[in-house]
């Protein structure tokens, strides 16, 4: 009836009204109660008169706006443009009526709705293009629709982006989590026991390393830029280059931010009072300065520290190259720092102090010896002591504190803007998210056990074609399937390799057809525990004796990242999956159902959006480091070799969790894994002379350091271990994760923090040199840790 009323309302005459009343009668178009109209005045719009507006004047008030409430930069370009525009548009009124104000605020919301920068450069069109949109909604220099509108665009925004983050993070697109505006004003408070109650794994999400946003480094800006340039398997040579790049601005800016690379102004002017007699040993700090290698060009006989990639010359000598040069290398005299510490391979960002030497003295390294700038340097660098860059916390990067102890605080400097995952920023939705997860978690773990819904089960080395493999795993989950439905672990990974020999290679695991039936085995056996498969996300990674890769490599080192099993392989998987929730007695509002995720190598976990970020690689670390590693002479003399930058930059990213306060070790380590016995049998069986460690431990913290320190999850040449030269910066490291997991089977199983980072190996499944035992790791996303457990079949 009410249409039928609305259509014949829609044929009567237009009447005079600029601005009609809805009427409740089709036949006279009048309201029900009469309405009374305001006056209108038929004034004309006041004329602007456009003044010269400088932009010191404009300054504070912008800085107030932009940076102060938006967290925005104006570049000086900016400022001026801004200026220009404020004094043509809102003339003298622009700081008595607050004219300019609204117009700094609105251009502040538009850039950081459209653009993920934080930085407003005057170049370009994206800022003028913005102020155009705001001069077609201007009238007497004041916002008049555009504000409501605005105000409108921003409480659809909120509630839309908030209904999508609030319902699965997993179905954000990229494009929203780019958006801040809405993620910021998050409203949970109205909705806390809804979303208390549900299920933990409904904010689970997996990202492969090919829908990874593509990021890379603008040095110049000193900011993370989106790659606009669509990827490809075969891209211009200048993109290995490109790739290279940005692995040494990253590592050198994270240098810039350390303090033992930051000088002090104030210590500097202070130096000469502080410097006491020789008995005292008080001394101001030292601040230790990079040299490009360039530089180095007419400064022979004197003491330099460099950064630069570690690699060898067309005539095998080592040599260190930055962005200016490279240098070569003579280590008969350096020092590792820290001692037996770290591994250092041809491929990896290192620190080196020592003396340079000049080409007229000594002769250059051959080739291209007297290249200049731009090629190699001649002469040698003799190396005294050489070291990893110091690593980075994750909440140094992100530019909060207290990130781990379920709240943040905005500190200074960092990337929280930046959304690296595709999921969100931390500065955007981080706080919020990590209220919930906190809310979430909490509700889902049983004080009196450690079992829960916040665990995630890793197992490692799925050999598919040994028959133990399956008893282990047929044990495993007996294990989890005795506890209540509502206990269930959210996620089970896991990481190949699936066959013990190359498949497709002539290898003794068979061929397509056994690959095939491996993994039908492998559903009967999940069939077999339907109350986990309908409760639980499971997470395959591949290795390198997996399809396809395996065809041409024959388990040799592949490219990376690995692209995910193909589903020609793994339909008998999915049909288990699908037979469990079809039979799964659940409630009508429970939507969420079990799935099997068929993911890269890497691949990564983002639980709660930014708030917890776990990393999944599977590679044999530890043979190609030994294959490849340098080796140092042995210590000259009894002084201690930690000494220079390297070290004093180790000091200073030394861990402050509460354990070291105590006085424990500056990695904290699962106990129960010191007893643990390495997969190659060698030498390291007795304990390290220098540091009175079991070798497993002392391999595994080694292990650690290195990775962490570097950055990278594969810091070897190219021709070691190739990439995919577009998608190279999936195995980047920065920020440091939650959690990671180094699947390294010939490697000691292992769990350790170091610098926040929680990194674990399960090892193989079926434990080597124990008969009849299944290991793995359950890692608690509410503790961040993780541990080894074993169970006998």
């Amino acid at each position: 009836m009410a249409s039928q009323s609305a259509s014949s309302a829609s044929q009567i005459p237009a009447i005079s009204d600029p601005s009609p009343i809805p009427s409740s009668s089709a036949a006279f178009g009048t309201p029900v109660y009469p309405i009374r109209r305001k006056q209108t005045s038929d004034t004309a719009t006041p004329s602007i008169l456009p003044i010269s507006l400088p932009a010191a004047t404009l300054r504070p008030l912008a800085f107030r706006t932009f940076t102060k409430k938006h967290n925005l930069t104006l570049t000086s370009s900016a400022l001026q443009t801004i200026a220009i525009f404020i004094g043509s548009h809102c003339g003298s009124g622009w700081r008595e009526e607050g004219l300019a104000e609204k117009v700094l605020d609105e251009a502040a919301k538009a850039w950081k709705k459209n653009r993920s920068s934080v930085i407003i450069p005057g170049e370009g069109s994206d800022l003028t293009n913005i102020l155009q949109n705001i001069e077609g909604c201007m009238v007497g220099g004041r916002i008049v629709h555009q504000r409501a509108s605005s105000r409108n665009d921003n409480s659809v925004h909120d509630q839309g982006l908030s209904n999508a983050v609030l319902a699965r993070p997993g179905s954000l697109s990229r494009d929203d989590s780019q958006q801040s505006l809405g993620l910021t004003t998050l409203e949970l408070e109205d909705n806390e026991e809804a979303l208390a109650a549900q299920n933990p794994r409904s904010w689970l999400q997996v990202v492969d390393a090919f829908e990874q946003p593509r990021l890379t480094y603008n040095a110049t800006q000193k900011l993370f830029e989106v790659v606009r340039k669509r990827p490809s398997l075969l891209p211009d040579p200048t993109r290995r280059m490109a790739l290279i790049r940005d692995r040494y601005n990253i590592v050198h800016q994270r240098l810039m931010r350390n303090e033992a690379f930051q000088t002090s102004a104030v210590a500097l002017s202070r130096s000469k009072s502080l410097q006491r007699s020789p008995s005292q040993t008080l001394m101001p700090p030292q601040a230790y300065k990079l040299t490009p290698i360039a530089n180095l060009l007419g400064r022979s006989g004197s003491a330099h520290v460099l950064l630069g990639l570690l690699g060898n010359s067309p005539t095998g000598d080592l040599i260190l190259s930055d962005l200016t040069g490279s240098i070569a290398l003579d280590l008969q005299h350096a020092r590792p720092v820290p001692e037996d510490g770290a591994w250092f391979t041809p491929g990896m960002m290192v620190l080196a102090e020592g003396l340079y030497e000049e080409e007229g003295s000594v002769a250059g390294p051959g080739l291209a010896g007297d290249g200049g700038v731009g090629g190699t340097i001649g002469g040698i660098f003799h190396v005294a002591s050489v070291g990893g860059p110091p690593c980075e916390r994750r909440d140094v990067t992100l530019g909060v504190t207290d990130i781990g102890k379920g709240s943040s605080t905005i500190a200074a400097g960092g990337f929280g803007w930046t959304d690296f995952l595709g999921v969100g920023s931390e500065r955007a939705n981080g706080p919020a998210m990590r209220n919930l997860e906190k809310k979430v978690l909490e509700k889902h773990h049983l004080a009196s056990r450690p079992i829960g819904r916040s665990r995630v089960i890793i197992l490692g080395e799925i050999n598919l074609d040994k028959s133990k493999t399956l008893e282990a795993l047929k044990q495993l989950l007996g294990v989890y399937a005795l506890e209540q439905a509502e206990q269930t672990p959210m996620a089970f990974v896991l990481i190949g390799n699936f066959t013990r020999y190359a498949v497709l290679a002539g290898g003794g695991s068979g061929g397509s057809i056994e690959y095939k039936e491996y993994f039908d085995s492998l559903a009967s056996v999940l069939s077999e525990y339907p109350s986990i498969l309908e409760d639980s996300t499971f997470v395959f990674v591949p290795g390198d004796n997996d399809p396809w890769a395996s065809a041409f490599s024959a388990g040799a080192a592949a490219v990376l990242p690995k692209r995910a099993l193909p589903e020609m392989y793994t339909s008998r998987v999915k049909r288990a999956f699908a037979t469990a929730n079809a039979e799964a007695k659940r409630p009508s509002d429970q939507k969420l159902r079990g799935e099997a995720i068929w993911s890269t190598n890497p691949s990564r976990l983002a639980m709660f959006g930014p708030a917890q970020e776990l990393v999944i690689f599977r590679d044999d670390l530890s043979g190609r480091l030994r294959r490849k590693a340098l080796r140092f002479g042995a210590v000259a003399g009894t002084g201690s070799p930690d000494a220079g930058p390297a070290r004093q930059a180790r000091e200073d990213s030394t861990p402050t969790d509460e354990h070291e306060a105590s006085g424990q070790e500056y990695m904290d380590v699962d106990r129960t894994i010191e007893s643990a016995q390495s997969v190659v049998p060698d030498a390291r069986a007795k304990e390290t002379a220098h540091t009175g460690l079991p070798s497993d431990l002392h391999a595994a913290r080694k292990l650690v350091k290195t990775m962490l320190d570097q950055g990278y999850l594969s810091p070897f040449p190219l021709t070691d271990r190739p990439l995919l030269w577009d998608f190279g910066g999936s195995l980047n490291l920065y920020p440091l994760p939650t959690a990671l997991v180094l699947m390294d089977p010939e490697a000691p199983p292992f769990a350790l923090t170091y610098e926040g980072c929680h990194v674990m190996n399960p090892g193989a499944l079926v434990a080597p040199g124990k008969r009849g035992v299944a290991q793995w790791i359950e890692y608690d996303t509410r503790t961040r840790k993780g541990r080894m457990r074993d169970v006998r079949f």
